[in-house]
């Protein structure tokens, strides 16, 4: 806790310098409508606790993935078991890695086989525009598998008429190549990406190929605009002491990821209505022994085809929000079974504004049906009170939900067992908070509390068994608080910004399942985040990155990344290093993170 006291005196130090600098940065933060609810509200009005990583952001964050990227944002727990997001399981606010959901510009990414597979979907950063984070219960904005909280990565509009190449390598035989291009025509625009990443591990078995392919369109620009996604994402990692710690184990993963959507939007003077139709599939191989298929082998295939539309209507009486999302999934396993489950979500919505537009009530209800858990309501409610234009206060209460995974139901392995007995996790969340948001300067302050019931865990009856079987567990009691902030400021006419964020997080599972417990345990308790992205010379930019946790398990450990980039005309050279200091650390089960290592790249842009 000494090293948290000593950066958070350093990083006030530099706020108070900061501070004295003139001609602060036009921030563009409040001008941005966030695009994951059905009511469109430009950030500062939202009353929710949201996060937004613009495309600064992400060019200084000294990331090169989304996985890495969200580690920097305080109260998001990515727990990695390697580099370049291979592997990577994605928490908010203490919930499991099936509790939050990842959507693709508005495309739900949810895996009816398990959480494991949320971050197959993350997109190359080349791609996005922005990330959307919404902290707290979304069932009532998104349906099921929002519990904690929804990640909504937005895509890139168009990039005009451009082509642009990096390569990169580095530690671990790190070998990385991608094109992006970007054509706008008279009446369409079209992005492509291609890249392919490989590296020979920083461990035993712990190589990776990886391959990502997108492709997003608009048609009929000058009509009706219909906008296309396709993804396809190839990844193939060693995946050793990824789930055992067997000496004889060599595991090994191949993951396929796959999206296509269509969607349109329909305008007049008080309505707009947002069909889309979209197909996403999810494959996963895994053997025990990399060499042996026959010893222990699981593959699985998952399909969703969904539908939705999404309408906002604007009268005297306020803004409502209504819409339906209907899907049906198939699974075909070979350790789960085939299955197949039908959904559809009814969402309800409506804005009040009084007290000269002031104060905003926003109540809501979503109504679920499964056809294996029937019929589930789960209302909620938004308050917010604009006391300044730069200062709101805000709260929300709300239920959240979410039904069993296949996994939780049906898997079975020699240390795991399937509990198809289950029943759907709920919970009754609360949350207060003040933002503060000028074009040079921002901070927001959360406090919550989450009340759950049935949450499921994977538990064994005592310490002399082996078999961990999922079990819906007692009531379990989750609080915390939040806090960001960012000060953007010139030096000599350059951009500068300073971002700090802390997360503490305290729950009662350890005293529950104390020994007994597979996933509960690993919980992030104090999470500090800060970035200093500053420029001093024209074409050079740096960024520096500390990040500290400490899980309630006990374990402590503080990482320090950091990124060069300079620009030569056309020209991008890049230096990203991680780990810089070497911290030997776990983030998930029992698989170390890699020591200190470089990556160097070079962009080349053809205008």
């Amino acid at each position: 806790m000494s090293k948290i006291k000593l950066t958070t005196l350093i990083t006030f130090l530099i706020v108070c310098v900061s501070f004295s600098q003139d001609n602060p940065t036009e921030q563009q933060l409040d001008t941005i409508l966030i695009s994951s609810a059905r009511i469109d509200l430009p950030f500062k009005e939202n009353s929710r606790t949201i996060t937004v990583i613009s495309s600064s952001d992400i060019k200084n964050s000294a990331a090169t993935n989304v996985a890495d990227l969200l580690q920097q944002v305080a109260g998001v727990d990515i727990r990695r078991r390697g580099t370049a997001g291979s592997q990577a399981d994605l928490h908010i606010r203490g919930g499991g890695f099936d509790q939050t959901l990842l959507l693709i510009d508005g495309i739900k990414m949810d895996d009816a086989q398990t959480g494991h597979h949320t971050m197959n979907a993350a997109l190359p950063i080349e791609v996005i525009e922005r990330i959307e984070i919404i902290k707290g219960p979304a069932a009532r904005v998104f349906g099921q598998n929002a519990f904690t909280g929804a990640i909504n990565i937005v895509t890139k509009k168009s990039l005009k008429n451009t082509v642009s190449a990096n390569v990169e390598t580095g530690s671990f035989n790190q070998l990385n190549g991608s094109i992006t291009v970007g054509t706008d025509l008279d009446n369409s625009s079209h992005i492509i990406h291609v890249g392919k990443l490989t590296s020979e591990g920083y461990r035993n078995n712990s190589d990776y190929d990886n391959s990502n392919y997108f492709l997003k369109s608009t048609f009929n620009k000058n009509a009706q605009p219909i906008e296309l996604i396709a993804t396809f994402f190839d990844r193939k990692f060693g995946a050793e002491n990824f789930y055992t710690t067997n000496p004889t184990f060599n595991e090994y993963e191949e993951t396929q990821n796959s999206l296509i959507g269509f969607t349109t939007t329909f305008n007049t003077e008080k309505f707009k209505i947002k069909p889309r139709v979209y197909w996403k599939r999810n494959q996963d191989l895994f053997l025990l022994r990399r060499d042996d298929p026959s010893f222990f082998r699981n593959f699985h295939i998952t399909d969703k085809m969904g539908a939705e539309v999404n309408t906002s209507y604007t009268s005297n009486a306020g803004v409502t929000g209504f819409g339906i999302d209907m899907s049906k999934i198939y699974l075909r396993s070979n350790n789960l079974g085939n299955r197949n489950r039908f959904m559809t979500n009814l969402f309800l919505e409506h804005q009040f504004k009084l007290l000269n537009e002031k104060l905003d009530i926003t109540p809501g209800v979503a109504v679920t049906y499964f056809s294996d858990f029937k019929f589930h309501a789960f209302p909620g409610l938004d308050l917010g009170y604009t006391v300044t234009d730069d200062l709101k206060i805000y709260g929300n209460i709300g239920y959240t939900y979410r039904i069993p995974t296949y996994t939780d139901l049906f898997y079975n392995d020699f240390r795991t067992a399937g509990n198809a007995n289950l029943e759907p996790e709920e919970a009754f969340a609360q949350e207060i908070g003040v933002k503060y948001n000028t074009n040079a300067f921002s901070a927001s302050i959360a406090l919550f509390n989450r009340d759950a019931k049935n949450l499921i865990d994977y538990l064994r009856p005592n310490t002399t068994e082996t078999i961990y079987t999922a079990t819906n567990i007692t009531e379990v009691n989750t609080k915390g608080f939040e806090f960001d902030t960012s000060y953007s400021f010139k030096i000599n006419d350059f951009n500068q910004t300073l971002a700090v964020g802390y997360a503490f997080l305290e729950d009662d599972i350890l005293d529950q399942n104390k020994e007994l417990s597979r996933y509960s345990l690993n919980t992030l308790k104090h999470h500090f985040t800060t970035r200093f992205s500053t420029q001093l010379f024209k074409n050079v930019r740096q960024n520096i990155v500390y990040k500290h946790a400490e899980r309630t398990t006990g374990q402590s450990y503080n990482v320090w990344d950091a990124s060069l980039i300079a620009t030569l005309k056309q020209v991008e050279f890049t230096v990203t290093a991680s780990n810089i200091f070497d911290a030997d650390y776990i983030e998930t089960g029992f698989t170390p993170m890699p020591p200190s290592n470089a990556l160097f790249g070079m962009r080349y842009n053809f205008n």
